[in-house]
Formats: C-alpha cells, sequence, structure tokens
C-alpha cells in the first residue's frame, strides 16, 4: 500500500514538472485544445458549380449540384458547410423544393424521403455571395497587379464561396461553370471542356472538369485579365497564367517547370496524375499554394535574369509541383497528419536541388532547412510533427511539418537505404491514390515494402518532439592505439523528447584512406573503442550529415585545418565556423583567407570570408576586393558589405564603380549602403539618381534611401 502511495506521487510530481515544463515554452502549444478527425455520414461523389461573378460589384450568385452517396441506412437529412454565403433554395432533382435551414455556417437540407447507403442523390444549392470574403479574393487593380478573382480555400474556406463538406478526409471531383465579363479569363482545376462568348451579355463562360476526386482546399478559381504563356511536357499541356507585362520575364522564371515535373515523375515511379499543370500568380500572398493542376503562386515569384542570380524562387515552385503528388494524389486525413503534404513537398524541393544544381548545393539547401527547425525549437517551442493540439490548422503549418519533417524522411532514406526508401514512397502513391491518409498508412506501407519494423522510428522522430542533442569527446592512446568516443546525449527529456535509438555512422579518415563505420545508439552515454594503426588525421560524427540534431564535439585546432580543407562541404562549412575558437591563430586566418577565395563552394568561400573581415578587418583590404570578383553574388555581396564596415572614404570610388559595372541587384545595392557608411554629402546625388532606377523588388531605390538617411544623420 505504501509503495503505491509513493508511485503515485511520485506520478504527480512528474506530471507538475511536465506541465511546468510545457509552460515555460514561448509558445504553449500543449494548451492547445485537442483536435479530432471530423466524421461525416455521406460520401460527396460530385459537386458542378455554376457562378455569375459580377466582379465590379464584387458578388455572385451560384448554383452547386450537389452529387452524394450515404454511408449509412435511414439517411434523411444532407448538412453542408456555408459560411458567408446566402442560401436562397434548394431543389431536389425532380424539381421539387427541399426544405432547409441556414445558421452555424452550415446549411441543414430535409430531404422528402430517407435514403439508403445503396443510392445517388443529388439535389441543387442556389445562393448569392454580397460581398468578398476570405475564401474568395476581389482584389482591386493597383500599380503593380490588375483586377482579379482569387481564391484561397485553405484550409476550410471553400465552404465560403461554394456550399459544400469541406473537410480534407473526403475527395470529390468537381466542375466549375463560370461566367465573367468578356475581358477576363478564368482558370481552375481539370481539362478545360469549353470557353462560349455571350456576346448579347458581353460575357464568357469557362467550363472547366476536374474528373478526378480531391479535397475541397485544392479548388482554385482565378479571374483576371491574364496573359496565358502555353509550354508542355509531351502531351501534357502546362501554362503560366501572369500579368500582361510580366509574360517575358515569366518565360524565364517557369522555364523549368516541365523538366520539373519529369524529375518527379521519375523519382517516384508515378507519372504526373492531372489534365494539366497550370502556374497563376496573384497578388495577395508571397509564397505559393498548391491546388490540383493549377498552383498558385506570388506575383513575386516572377523576375528577370539579373534577380534569379540573387532571389530565385525555383525552391518553391518546385515545391508546389511536388505537391501534385504530396497532398493532391495523395491527402492528409486531417490536420494532424499535414507532415505527409508539407514535409515530403519540402524534400522533393531538396531531392530536386540536389538533381539539378549538384550534391553541395543540395547539402547547403538541407542544412538550411535543418537550421530553419532548430530555431523554432530553441525559440519558440517543440511539439511532435503529428500532433493534434491546435485552434486552427494553421498552427501545424510550422518549420515542424515543413523542414524538420524533411530532414526525417532524409535520416528515413539513409536507414532504409536509397532503392528501398524510394519504392516505398512510390508504392505509398499507388496504393493511396486519390485517397486521404494519414501517418499509419504510410508506416504501413514502409514495413509491406521493407519487411523491417520501423514503428521505433516513427514513434521517436514523430509522435515524440524534440531531436538529439550530443557532446561528444574523444581521446587517442597512442600505446594502445585506440580511439575511445563517449557520446553523450544531452536532450532534456522531461518534456517528452526520448533518448534516441539512432544509427550513426562515424568517419575516419587517413593519409592514405577513409573508413567509415556505423554505430547504434541507444542509451543516455556510449563508450565506442576503436583501434586503427595510427591516429586519424580527422574525426567526423555523423559521417554523411543523415542526422538533425545538435553537436558539440571539440576537436583540436591541427585538425580542424584539416578539415577546412579535405572534408566534403557540410564539414568544411563547420570547421570554418569552429575555427573562430582559434582566432588568434595564424594558422587560422590564413586558412580562412585561402578558404575566402579557393573553396569550390560559394557559402564556405562567403563564411570564411565574413571571419575574415570580424578577426582581420583593415588588414585584409586586398583579399576583399579580390572577393569582389568572385563569381557567386552572395560572396560578392559579402565583400562590398566588409568594405563598407570599414567606413573608409578611400574606398568610395571602388563603391561608386561597383555599383556601375555590377551585374547583380544584390551587389548593387550593398555598394549604395557601403556609399552610405562611408560618404558624405556629396555623394548624395548619385544617391538620389539610384533611388529612381527599376530593380526587384525595388532593393536599389531601397538601399539608396538607406544610404541617404546614413549620410544625413552624420
Amino acid at each position: 500500500m505504501n509503495s503505491m502511495i509513493v508511485k503515485t506521487y511520485f506520478n504527480i510530481f512528474l506530471l507538475l514538472f511536465l506541465m511546468q515544463s510545457v509552460l515555460a515554452q514561448k509558445v504553449e502549444v500543449y494548451q492547445r485544445p485537442v483536435q479530432i478527425e471530423r466524421s461525416r455520414d455521406f460520401d460527396a461523389i460530385h459537386y458542378k458549380v455554376t457562378l455569375n461573378l459580377d466582379i465590379e460589384k464584387k458578388m455572385l450568385t451560384g448554383e452547386n449540384l450537389v452529387t452524394i452517396s450515404p454511408l449509412n441506412d435511414n439517411f434523411d437529412k444532407c448538412v453542408l458547410d456555408a459560411e458567408y454565403l446566402v442560401v436562397s433554395k434548394v431543389i431536389n432533382e425532380n424539381g421539387k423544393s427541399l426544405p432547409f435551414e441556414q445558421k452555424e455556417n452550415q446549411v441543414f437540407i430535409k430531404l422528402l424521403k430517407s435514403y439508403s447507403h445503396n443510392d445517388t442523390i443529388r439535389f441543387a444549392v442556389k445562393y448569392s455571395l454580397s460581398k468578398p470574403v476570405p475564401g474568395l479574393l476581389f482584389i482591386d487593380s493597383t500599380a503593380t497587379n490588375p483586377k482579379m478573382v482569387s481564391s484561397d480555400c485553405w484550409p476550410d474556406k471553400a465552404r465560403q464561396w461554394i456550399p459544400c463538406y469541406d473537410y480534407p478526409n473526403d475527395k470529390v471531383t468537381n466542375e466549375m461553370i463560370v461566367t465573367v465579363d468578356k475581358k477576363y479569363k478564368v482558370l481552375s482545376n481539370g481539362r478545360l471542356i469549353k470557353v462560349n462568348d455571350n456576346k448579347n451579355e458581353g460575357t464568357v463562360t469557362y467550363h472547366w472538369n476536374q474528373d478526378l476526386p480531391h479535397s475541397t482546399y485544392l479548388i482554385n478559381l482565378s479571374i483576371a485579365d491574364y496573359a496565358v504563356i502555353n509550354d508542355s511536357l509531351g502531351s501534357l499541356s502546362v501554362n503560366y497564367w501572369v500579368y500582361k507585362w510580366l509574360k517575358e520575364d515569366a518565360k524565364t522564371t517557369f522555364r523549368k517547370t516541365p523538366y520539373m515535373i519529369s524529375f518527379y515523375n521519375k523519382l517516384y515511379n508515378y507519372n504526373y496524375p492531372w489534365a494539366k499543370y497550370d502556374q497563376v500568380i496573384t497578388s495577395y500572398m508571397g509564397g505559393g499554394a498548391e491546388a490540383t493542376s493549377a498552383t498558385l503562386l506570388g506575383e513575386g515569384i516572377v523576375m528577370d535574369t539579373l534577380a534569379e542570380k540573387d532571389y530565385s524562387k525555383e525552391g518553391i515552385i518546385a515545391h508546389e509541383i511536388a505537391h501534385q503528388w504530396w497532398g493532391d494524389l495523395i491527402t492528409l486525413r486531417s490536420w494532424e497528419h499535414n507532415w505527409l503534404n508539407e514535409s515530403f513537398a519540402t524534400y522533393s524541393d531538396y531531392l530536386y536541388t540536389r538533381f539539378d544544381k549538384g550534391e553541395d548545393a543540395g547539402a547547403f539547401d538541407l542544412l538550411g532547412k535543418k537550421n530553419r527547425y532548430l530555431s523554432e525549437a530553441k525559440n519558440r517551442y517543440l511539439r511532435p510533427i503529428v500532433f493534434n493540439r491546435y485552434n486552427s490548422p494553421a498552427d501545424n503549418f510550422d518549420s515542424h511539418a515543413y523542414p524538420k519533417g524533411a530532414c526525417i524522411l532524409h535520416l528515413l532514406r539513409y536507414i532504409l537505404g536509397d532503392d528501398t526508401f524510394f519504392r516505398a514512397l512510390s508504392t505509398f502513391l499507388h496504393q493511396n491514390a486519390f485517397k486521404p491518409v494519414d501517418t499509419h498508412d504510410f508506416m504501413k506501407t514502409v514495413k509491406e515494402v521493407s519487411g523491417k519494423n520501423t514503428d521505433w522510428f516513427f514513434e521517436q522522430y514523430l509522435f515524440r518532439p524534440g531531436h538529439p542533442v550530443f557532446e561528444v569527446n574523444k581521446s587517442w592512446n597512442e600505446t594502445t592505439k585506440k580511439l575511445k568516443l563517449i557520446i553523450l546525449q544531452k536532450q532534456d527529456t522531461v518534456s517528452g523528447v526520448p533518448v534516441y535509438t539512432i544509427p550513426i555512422n562515424i568517419g575516419f579518415v587517413f593519409s592514405d584512406n577513409k573508413i567509415v563505420k556505423e554505430i547504434w545508439l541507444k542509451n543516455k552515454v556510449e563508450t565506442i573503442e576503436f583501434e586503427f594503426t595510427s591516429e586519424p588525421l580527422l574525426v567526423r560524427f555523423d559521417e554523411g550529415n543523415f542526422l538533425l540534431k545538435e553537436c558539440t564535439f571539440r576537436i583540436p585546432l591541427k585538425e580542424l585545418l584539416y578539415q577546412a580543407e579535405h572534408d566534403d562541404m557540410i564539414g568544411r562549412l563547420s570547421a570554418v565556423d569552429e575555427l573562430k575558437s582559434f582566432s588568434n591563430e595564424k594558422s587560422t586566418l590564413l586558412i580562412w583567407s585561402t578558404l575566402a577565395t579557393q573553396d569550390p563552394f560559394w557559402a564556405v568561400r562567403q563564411a570564411a570570408l565574413e571571419n575574415v573581415g570580424r578577426y582581420l578587418g583593415k588588414n585584409a583590404i586586398e583579399l576583399f576586393k579580390t572577393c569582389l570578383k568572385d563569381e557567386n553574388s552572395k560572396v560578392r555581396q559579402s565583400a562590398i558589405h566588409i568594405l563598407g564596415d570599414l567606413e573608409n572614404p578611400q574606398l568610395i570610388k571602388l563603391f561608386e564603380r561597383t555599383f556601375k559595372t555590377e551585374s547583380s541587384y544584390a551587389v548593387r545595392a550593398e555598394s549604395l549602403r557601403s556609399i552610405g557608411k562611408c560618404g558624405g554629402k556629396q555623394q548624395l546625388v548619385l544617391l538620389k539618381k539610384a533611388a529612381a532606377i527599376k530593380s526587384y523588388s525595388n532593393v536599389i531605390s531601397k538601399a539608396s534611401t538607406e544610404a541617404i538617411d546614413l549620410i544625413l544623420k552624420k
């Protein structure tokens, strides 16, 4: 009895401790309500939506001809989601009016008889919308965009302009028949059936048919006086709907779209599943939003060839294309499983980057994803990737769902091996095409394809929060010729973060070869010994960079200098950073100076250059000038920024010359800021002229304003 009392008090104490730990997070994610998958009593089969839009008055009248099948017998009432829109009448397929009541963002429709689960029911809902709503935006024309209508159905806003069942666990085919003033073009999902010119009314009617099922949040309606650029991938129609004045730049921006689709076709061994692929720009968003066969993208996606060197959005384009498989073909069943959409699309855009731009560019992209997650984990909160606590679905669309999940897929790929991993992904797509899915569906497929029980992996990485935090110490015994590693997992496990069971590669580099040994970590502290004939020149923890982790591994100066020159790109980049602990050493300054001009990858050159700027400053002016000739604009931008920070008026001519001769918008803008740091009122004439120069996102004009402010404050 006493032992039970002690156990009870211990459990209470542990619960209170857990709650205190959770509450200490800057965002209290565990205070959010638990959400469950929505139940339904019918299967939506088809929506035939007919709309007549008055874009000038920002209103519409509509009808949705609904086809459904009951999931159970004695079905005599149908409830549809309907927010903002006003239902005026409901008519069955025999033309008889059906009683209905609209309340609490739904319309309750009383059927004239009871139906069984074998029946198919059709009825038409007539309605109107008298003002713009978040789900269907009527956007006025500005200096940068034409008048337009743009849908935003994610995550549950289709109901604001279409009475429907609006939750992703049901998929439906749909038609969109839309009448507008003849000066506009209309885009929606699926195949364009026909366009009718209604000459007497001065209108035009577009009829689109999405004949393969998808979730309602993936419906797209985009209307404007667009220019349409036609492209293709074999017989697949690929089109770009853009503002007329962006037509030429858009050809450059979207030119790789067929190439990206072809890459994913082969990668996932599943050909693009929809009737066509359109990309349409809109003014209301910054990034992109997938919709079946018709992706929406912010207008800033379109840029000229010069801007692409600095601000390319190619990753966003690749990400949204990947959603045509991951999110549209297979779709999360409920919002806690959003990683099935976002992690897979994010990992896909990494895979595309690696394929198109090389191993180093891919590795740097994945490193950026890791760091975005780690920033959120340290500064905001930890949560499981599969997480059913949220106020709205948007709460879960964060750096856990996007980059963390992508990194976890990368680790799973290592554990399974490339062949098994990609066969599992392809099998999952084929088994679940046009269906809603959840995480357990994916887990089941991985087991079936690999033959391995990977529950331990998913339990740690998807259903529990956090990531491993390692402290690694090594020592070499010259007498015994043994190298000892002590590996400590330091993560705080109180809030549910596990002590990880995980495989990891240790690399040992010698003068004539490299040895890689895989070990499995299972305990909080592991001590492992390796025997070699001589001490390794470099010991690499997580050879191959497969883990999402934090790691402290202090190695001596000599080893860091070797790593900075000889390791893979991630290792070199890490060594450049770790060498800051030895910033007073001449050998450190020398290796930084060497790498700033000679490393094969731009990010290492840039990191080395910035360290030289931080620790050598005015003593390395010639190096900074040399780096102004680097082939990569990001390195040149760092060089001009460092030179500006020296506040040396003698460099003004160099900044002015760089501004006039540079092709990069970013470097030209940085040149202006450097003029502001070093110059006086005599430079105001140049700066004011620069303010009138057109550039992507007005970066040059903004930089000139900053520079003018700096000078006037002196």
